[in-house]
């Protein structure tokens, strides 16, 4: 019998093809049309350029080993990733906030050890913050939390920053030099020709089958093991309810040359409806300068319906409490495993799938060896 992944993005892509690299035989297969999940990337043909359909995916990365591997499926563009935001005061900024930001938003002129400072007397003593706002008081002080973060959150996260856990923030960096550049990771890149393309190489294996627009509960083949990357409360036809994502919509619009001055831009200002726009062009520089045109993404954060594409799972009380109940029942299920961030109920970057994908085949290569039942969970939920 051969193996079945659920999911033609990267965590089922590297699945099947250590599987089928090592001998078997596997059949993956994805309800859409096309592969590399969220990361799909298509060229438009109005303006020919490289567009990212579902929203921005920058590869960035300090693991060796995912960065030799992507590299095996595709040519690899230096590419560092900048963002700018409109504050809440309507002016136009770097971020993530840094030396520059605090200069230019405060209207001083301090080295970094001023910089420093000049934060530290804004922020307030909260000795155990228990909130994002908390956080952000603690680390930014209240006026650069109103810029930049108060707005931009309600509307990406549909809550109040006192909702949201301080977590959250402590993910965002905070810099007293004068790098705007988003990632700190020494390699940053994207493929040349899309990340469709590289999903695709990826797939383009013996022992390799792979099935698009075709849904895992209309298959009536029998599977040695089950690799599933979609949503671990799909699986189980949401019968304990569903778990909760943010999705996102987005209005699309082209125009002569080039629209803004970044690749992303974001409108902190709460009442701007739209969380941030993205042109696509930017995304690849080697080739801006000889697109005409340009095609831009307002992007619209909403709670994800039955039908919508997820995309930011919400790991709050409440719903961890229905996870835990989904990883019980993942866990006495025979036959299958959950991989990726769909399958754990995480947001991971595209690094972070691919090493873990890598040490889940491994691991499964492992099992099949010795004649062990597989985990339901190559990565804890």
């Amino acid at each position: 019998m051969r193996y079945c992944i659920v999911g033609a993005g990267f965590s089922g892509a590297v699945s099947a093809r250590a599987l089928a690299e090592a001998g078997h035989k596997v059949l993956v297969v994805d309800e859409r049309a096309h592969v590399a999940g969220n990361s799909h990337t298509t060229r438009d043909p109005e303006t020919g350029v490289m567009t990212h359909v579902y929203g921005p995916h920058i590869f960035h990365t300090g693991d060796e080993r995912v960065w030799s591997y992507v590299q095996r499926f595709a040519t690899m563009r230096p590419y560092q990733h900048r963002v700018r935001a409109i504050a809440a005061n309507g002016k136009n900024y770097g971020l993530p906030v840094n030396l520059t930001t605090i200069n230019e938003f405060f209207g001083t002129s301090k080295g970094p050890d001023g910089a420093r400072a000049l934060i530290a007397s804004k922020t307030e003593k909260i000795v155990w913050p228990a909130n994002f706002e908390e956080q952000a008081l603690t680390m930014i002080g209240r006026e650069l939390y109103h810029a930049f973060f108060r707005g931009y959150t309600i509307k990406q996260w549909g809550m109040k920053p006192k909702e949201l856990p301080a977590s959250i923030f402590r993910r965002l960096p905070l810099r007293f030099n004068s790098d705007e550049t988003y990632y700190d990771h020494p390699h940053q890149a994207i493929p040349e020709r899309g990340y469709t393309e590289m999903v695709a190489a990826i797939l383009d294996a013996p022992n390799i089958e792979v099935q698009l627009g075709v849904k895992f509960e209309e298959l009536t083949e029998e599977f040695a093991h089950v690799i599933y990357s979609g949503p671990v409360d799909s699986y189980f036809k949401y019968e304990l309810g569903r778990l909760a994502y943010r999705t996102l919509d987005f209005e699309v619009f082209r125009a002569e040359g080039s629209y803004q001055n970044a690749a992303v831009v974001n409108y902190c200002a709460e009442h701007v409806p739209y969380t941030r726009i993205t042109e696509h062009k930017h995304f690849a520089p080697w080739e801006a300068d000889s697109l005409a045109k340009t095609i831009c993404y307002r992007e619209f954060s909403r709670a994800c319906g039955a039908e919508d594409i997820p995309y930011y799972p919400i790991r709050f009380a409440g719903e961890d409490s229905l996870l835990q109940s989904y990883v019980e029942r993942a866990r006495a299920t025979k036959g299958v495993s959950f991989v990726g961030r769909l399958g754990s109920f995480r947001y991971i970057d595209m690094d972070v799938s691919i090493a873990e994908a890598l040490a889940a085949a491994d691991r499964m290569l492992e099992c099949i060896r010795e004649g062990a039942e597989m985990p339901a969970f190559f990565v804890e939920p």
